[in-house]
This record gives C-alpha cells, sequence and structure tokens, in this order.
C-alpha cells in the first residue's frame, strides 16, 4: 500500500477508536499521522526499506510498525478489529455534514443512537437539540443533510464512475470481437453526477464480450446477462450496462444512449418533421423498415438537416436550433488551458512545496500556476497572516527569478484566496491585495439561511477592483453538501458590469459554478477561469474535470481567461484593475 492509502488507515483509525470511546490522545495519534503521511511527498517504499521512517513526523515505534505492515501487507490488523467492533451505523453517521466523531460519539451515549434511521427520528422529536453543543441549528443541519444523503443515496462523481469505467471499456477495446466502443450516458454527457455508467460496443459475436465483461476484476456482483446486455454492480457500488449492438446499428444506438431523454424526444421529432422515424436500431423512412445507411452520429445529423452535436451539449437546451442555424460553438478543449488560477501550498493547507509545484507544472508543460493560498481568517487552513503573504511574494520572487536564469518560460503567480468577511470587507487590505498578481475572493463561512446577506457579501467583493474572481460561488460539495443560498443571477449581472471574473471550480466535488448557469454568464460578458483549486499533485488532473464542465457550459477558449498565453494574462490582471 502507497502512502495516500496508509494516510486514509489511520484516518480511519483515529475516526473508529474515538467511535469506539478509547484514549483520546491515541486517537490524536494516529490522526495527527495521518496528515504528515499525506504531507510527505517521498517514495514510501524508499523510507520502509532504508529504515528512514523516522523522518517523517509524528510517528512512533508503533506507529512505524503500522506503516510498515499497512505497506507490505496492504492490510492493518488493527483496523480490521475496529471495524467489527463499532457499529456501522455510526460509521455511516461519519457522511453526514456537521457530525464528526466526537459529536456521533456523544449522540450514541447520550441518546443510545446507533444508526442514521434512529437518528433522524431522534431529530424529528427535538431530542437531538437538547445535547450539549448542538442545538436547533445543529440539529436541523443535522436532518438536512440526511434528506440531502437520501436523496443522492443511487449518484456517483463523474471523475469517480469514469475512474471505474474506463478500464472496463478498455479491455472490451482489446478483445479481438470489438469492432468499435464509447462510454454513452451522463457519462460521455460529462454530467458531474450519474446513476450508471454505459457502455457501447459493436460486434459479430456479443457472447464473448459479454463474458469478458462480466468477468472483470472490478465487478462485484452480476445483476443480469444476455446475448446483448449485461449489468454488473463493481466493488465501488456502481452500476456498469454494457450493451452489444452490431456494426451497422452502433452510431444509433450511441446517439440514442448518449443523449437525455428530453434530447432524444427532441430528436425524434426533428427525424418526424422529415418524414423519417428514429430509434436506436435505425433512422427509417416512414413508409419502410430498411434504415438509411449512417455510418457515424455525424451522417445521423446531417440526415436530419443539423450540424453534428457535442454530447455534453445533448441535453435539450438550444443545441437544435444552434445546430440548425450553423451557430454551435467550437467548444473548450483542455489541451487549451495555459495554467490554473486557484490553487494551494504547503504555506497554508496544500501538500506541495513551492519547488514541487514547478517542477510538477514543467512537466505538465503549464505557462504559468498562481499560489493562492487562504488568508488569516481561515485559520483552520493555516491562513496566512500579511507578514507571511509578503513573504511568500518574495520567495516566489526568487524563484521566478531563477527559473529565468534557466531560460524556463514558466512563472508562477503570486496570489491569495482571500476570505469574504461577514459584511463584505475582505480579509486583507487593498494595498496588499494590489501588490499581488491574482486575487481569488471566497465566502468559507457564509450563511446557511440568508440569500440576501450571502448575495450582498459577494457583490460587495465583486466590486472590488483588486478581486479579478470569485472562488467557488455557491459552496457546494456534490454528493456531499447543499450550495449556500445565494442570487446567481444577481452576482453574475454584477460581475457584468465590473469585469470580475468567475471561477469555474474543477475540483470534482465543486464544479462550481454550475454548468446550467454558464450560457447565462457568456450572455452576459462573463469570463470563466477553470481553476483546479489545487492541493496536491494528483489535483492537476481536475483541468480535465472542468473542461467537461466548461462544455456542458457552452464555453470556448474565448470565454475562458486561462486559455490565455502569459503576457496575454498579465495584461488582463492588469486591466482588471484599471
Amino acid at each position: 500500500m502507497e502512502r495516500e492509502g496508509v494516510a486514509e488507515a489511520f484516518e480511519e483509525i483515529a475516526a473508529l477508536l474515538v467511535l469506539a470511546g478509547e484514549n483520546p490522545h491515541r486517537a490524536r495519534a494516529y490522526e495527527n499521522a495521518a496528515r504528515h503521511l499525506g504531507d510527505w511527498q517521498g517514495s514510501l517504499q524508499d523510507l520502509v526499506e532504508g529504515d528512514r521512517l523516522d523522518e517523517i513526523r509524528g510517528l512512533g515505534g508503533t506507529l512505524r510498525e503500522k506503516v510498515i505492515e499497512c505497506h507490505r501487507t496492504g492490510r492493518l490488523e488493527l483496523l480490521e478489529t475496529l471495524r467489527r467492533s463499532v457499529s456501522p451505523g455510526l460509521v455511516e453517521m461519519l457522511e453526514l455534514p456537521g457530525l464528526g466523531p466526537k459529536k456521533i460519539r456523544v449522540i450514541h451515549e447520550s441518546l443510545g443512537i446507533d444508526t442514521v434511521e434512529s437518528l433522524e427520528a431522534a431529530c424529528r422529536e427535538g431530542r437531538v437539540e437538547s445535547l450539549p453543543r448542538f442545538g436547533r441549528k445543529s440539529q436541523d443541519r443535522i436532518l438536512d443533510g440526511i434528506l440531502f444523503r437520501r436523496r443522492h443515496a443511487s449518484l456517483h462523481l463523474h471523475s469517480e464512475a469514469l475512474g471505474v469505467a474506463l478500464p472496463m471499456l478498455e479491455r472490451l477495446r482489446e478483445h479481438g470481437e470489438a469492432l468499435r466502443c464509447s462510454l454513452a450516458g451522463s457519462l460521455r454527457r460529462n454530467c458531474e453526477l450519474v446513476g450508471n455508467a454505459d457502455l457501447l460496443v459493436s460486434s459479430s459475436r456479443p457472447g464473448a464480450l459479454m463474458e469478458c465483461f462480466t468477468a472483470q476484476p472490478e465487478v462485484e456482483s452480476v445483476l443480469s446477462s444476455d446475448t446483448t446486455r449485461s449489468s454488473v454492480i463493481t466493488r465501488d457500488g456502481l452500476q456498469v450496462d454494457l450493451r452489444v449492438v452490431s456494426d451497422a446499428r452502433f452510431p444509433f444506438a450511441l446517439a440514442h444512449f448518449t443523449g437525455s431523454r428530453e434530447h432524444n424526444i427532441a430528436m425524434r421529432e426533428q427525424a418526424g418533421e422529415r418524414n423519417l422515424r428514429l430509434d436506436e436500431s435505425g433512422l427509417f423512412p416512414t413508409d419502410s423498415e430498411r434504415s438509411l445507411p449512417c455510418d457515424t452520429e455525424e451522417d445521423i445529423f446531417s440526415e436530419l438537416g443539423l450540424d453534428w452535436i457535442p454530447p455534453e451539449l445533448r441535453e435539450d437546451r438550444g443545441e437544435f436550433t444552434a445546430a440548425r442555424n450553423g451557430t454551435l460553438p467550437r467548444l473548450l478543449e483542455w489541451t487549451q488551458l495555459r495554467g490554473s488560477l486557484h490553487n494551494h501550498s504547503d504555506w497554508s493547507d496544500g501538500r506541495q512545496t513551492l519547488e514541487q509545484i514547478i517542477d510538477m507544472c514543467l512537466e505538465l508543460g503549464c505557462d504559468y500556476w498562481a499560489i493562492t493560498d487562504h488568508s488569516r481568517a481561515s485559520f483552520q487552513a493555516n491562513g496566512l497572516h500579511p507578514d507571511r503573504l509578503r513573504r511568500q511574494l518574495e520567495v516566489i520572487g526568487e524563484h521566478n527569478a531563477r527559473l529565468e536564469e534557466r531560460g524556463e518560460s514558466f512563472r508562477l503567480l503570486s496570489g491569495t484566496e482571500v476570505d469574504i468577511l461577514a459584511d463584505g470587507r475582505l480579509d486583507f487590505d487593498d494595498e496588499l491585495l494590489a501588490s499581488l498578481d491574482v486575487v481569488v475572493a471566497s465566502l468559507h463561512q457564509p450563511s446557511l439561511t440568508d440569500e440576501a446577506r450571502n448575495t450582498r457579501r459577494l457583490i460587495r467583493a465583486a466590486r472590488n477592483p483588486h478581486v479579478h474572481m470569485l472562488g467557488h460561488l455557491t459552496g457546494r460539495l456534490l454528493l456531499r453538501r447543499q450550495p449556500y443560498p445565494v442570487d446567481r443571477k444577481a452576482i453574475i449581472d454584477v460581475c457584468s458590469e465590473t469585469g470580475t471574473w468567475i471561477e469555474l471550480n474543477a475540483s470534482p466535488w465543486r464544479c462550481d459554478l454550475d454548468w446550467r448557469l454558464w450560457p447565462y454568464a457568456r450572455e452576459r460578458g462573463v469570463r470563466c477561469v477553470v481553476n483546479c483549486d489545487a492541493h496536491g499533485p494528483e489535483n492537476a488532473a481536475h483541468l480535465r474535470t472542468g473542461t467537461g464542465i466548461a462544455r456542458k457550459g457552452w464555453l470556448t477558449a474565448g470565454d475562458v481567461i486561462n486559455t490565455l498565453p502569459l503576457d496575454a494574462l498579465r495584461s488582463r490582471l492588469s486591466a482588471r484593475r484599471q
């Protein structure tokens, strides 16, 4: 097991120790060790084999033994024992917002509650609000979280579903009987949440492909299987459906199983207007059972008098008018992004040093990468006080000087993710903000009930000439936390007036601003910035996630600020302050 896996195991042990009522100091030791393991950027194997685990802070003798056990065997006896001893219902409660292991322990000991269902009943009866350190707001938040979780129980993040489905599709593609293979459904449309993964393959021998599919290592159980369709549940709880069709039917099946329900209804109406009938098996004249020959999706759209519609736009939200008129946009490609303007380093709550970020960006071929660590109000994220930010600004300048000496064109940009305070003021004064290349303003402590107050705070920040963009506008965490109430169109309108950009936060948990709002923002002339909000090296991949959401929002390279090369970006950053 690698470093990240060991850190996750230690985090789980810390939570389970608290739930089990064990010594809190012991739980804290595992929690601290998990954090230090997460921060470490070297090879765990080198440390284990070289007996150098003492180089990681917070690892005493016992913890080092656990790291070795976990790394070498892929399991921890202590973790497995704790999982057996703690009620599954208590562990399930950890997924609810506002409930950590300490609060769950209080609920369990005080009310005898050990399931989410009994917790919901206690909240409805008002018994939770009477507990120490809870109150009515905490109780309401727990109840909202239970209902939110129930509504989204069968959904998965796009990135996680894609990570399961793609390897399965690739194995099918390598099979000798496969002709054409593709993702379909909401995965192909780049929806931020998906219910299941759809795979489509053409072949003259579907049975062999079904055998290959149901025997894949990700499969936990087979729901159904016949000669043309199989459904399985993977170990991650994702339902994956495979359909195998003849190669002649493949384009029609791909179009049908990609489009949303509304899009497919509109497609059939388009066909009807031309005296044609369209379904997953073909495109037929109304007086014939012989399909028109279409080798590709493009051929189908052409027969209907339409330009080919990119999968992301197949939601029946204006794509047919644009396809008839030849006005479909040329959507953003992830390779057009030249860097990210919202990222964190180990100066606040990131896990990379500035040196490691530079090495990563040079390997990726980025033009620039902004360091926007948290401001002091985000104390839980080790936010920077003004003196530390000024020192970071100097260090970034030193790094850029060395890059210039080496003949590298890449540059770090200085910046901050500055908190918007309760009255709408910013956490740093204008003089300090003016010294930075990039300023992202974000709400981190919003009102959960007062839409007008949240909106006023964001609007005041957008009117500050030193703010380049608003970060994660609604604060949502998909499948975890609802967006806080805010008048999104009112804020877009103000950004249109002031020239303030809006971030598309590309974290798979956020995808914020929602793709449904980007056509309105684009119409109002508001520019997008697709940002990683990176806290570690793996988060650079969020640029691809964000591109998918930008495409769903009809965005082109011209709509996205960080497609600009460095010199042009610097001009735009400076112009914002004029």
